[in-house]
């Protein structure tokens, strides 16, 4: 991500080339790395991708509703606009949107209405793009200070009710944050498992620390992930897939379902092939492909 999206040492085309090695349909931008106001460069990374036999379904959004200051706020909603516009551009149909950063001093109820009224904003506009925005139970964007504020399943369910169901509007569901969260991530999917409509594939683990240790650290503010805090191969963590896609099946899904992986540079690629790898297998078994 830093190597996309700070230092510059890989371009887009460059990661694109590189994800030819691995056996997927698609590839989730991230909108760090996104060229948003060149629509001349959309269309041809888009191109570029088609050409390959695949496609740009998702974008990884994140804007940030909890900001005290309404100009912000709206600041955030007209940026998400045009992730929505990249994303359509881009031949997508989900994008990402959070709750924001859980800032010290925000009431519980205050950030509901806050997120629930900027997402309700945005849904015509997701409409007329033929895009659906997808909330993710998220733990916290990578260059954000604060974790996200609906971490917790109670506030993530409290948020999903306060805005509705919508045709444009779905969870992405991801059981690794679920774990972070301190909750258990096949109780949040059966409470969503009829509104989820993207998922990112992820396997967590904790290295060096605890999850109370993870709370402490985050209890004080730090941009990053917290350093205890490790992505693992798809499969070799503390989720049951087996039992998370066999939920899935039932409940209808046929979305996308992205891989999170590759966080070490240097067994990157070898990690994201044995991810996608089980990926594959286990979808194939539980009647997901």
């Amino acid at each position: 991500m830093d190597q996309l999206n700070v230092t510059g040492e890989m371009t887009v085309d460059d990661w694109i080339e590189l994800s030819q090695q691995l056996d997927i349909d698609g590839l989730e931008f991230y909108w760090g790395f996104t060229p948003w106001e060149h629509p001349a460069e959309l269309d041809r990374l888009r191109e570029k991708v088609e050409a390959q036999g695949r496609s740009i379904p998702m974008m990884c959004y994140s804007p940030d509703f909890t900001q005290p200051n309404p100009d912000a706020r709206q600041q955030e909603i007209e940026q998400e606009k045009e992730a929505i516009r990249a994303t359509a551009r881009l031949g997508g149909r989900y994008c990402r949107v959070l709750s924001g950063q859980r800032r010290p001093g925000i009431r519980r109820e205050q950030g509901i209405t806050w997120v629930r009224d900027a997402i309700h904003a945005l849904l015509p506009f997701a409409e007329e793009h033929d895009v659906t925005l997808i909330l993710e139970n998220h733990y916290k964007d990578g260059y954000w200070d604060h974790p996200e504020f609906a971490q917790q399943q109670e506030v993530f369910l409290e948020l999903l009710d306060a805005i509705g169901e919508h045709e444009h509007f779905g969870v992405n569901y991801d059981p690794s944050n679920a774990i972070i969260a301190g909750d258990d991530p096949i109780e949040l999917l059966e409470a969503v498992k009829d509104r989820v409509v993207t998922m990112h594939a992820s396997d967590r683990y904790l290295e060096g620390g605890t999850l109370d240790d993870l709370r402490q650290m985050d209890a004080t503010g730090h941009q990053g992930y917290a350093d205890v805090l490790e992505h693992g191969v798809v499969g070799e963590g503390l989720n049951d897939y087996d039992q998370i896609f066999a939920i899935l099946k039932e409940a209808g899904f046929d979305g996308w379902v992205s891989i999170e992986d590759g966080q070490d540079p240097d067994q990157g690629m070898a990690h994201l092939h044995a991810s996608a790898q089980f990926l594959r297998q286990k979808m194939r078994q539980h009647g997901l492909v």
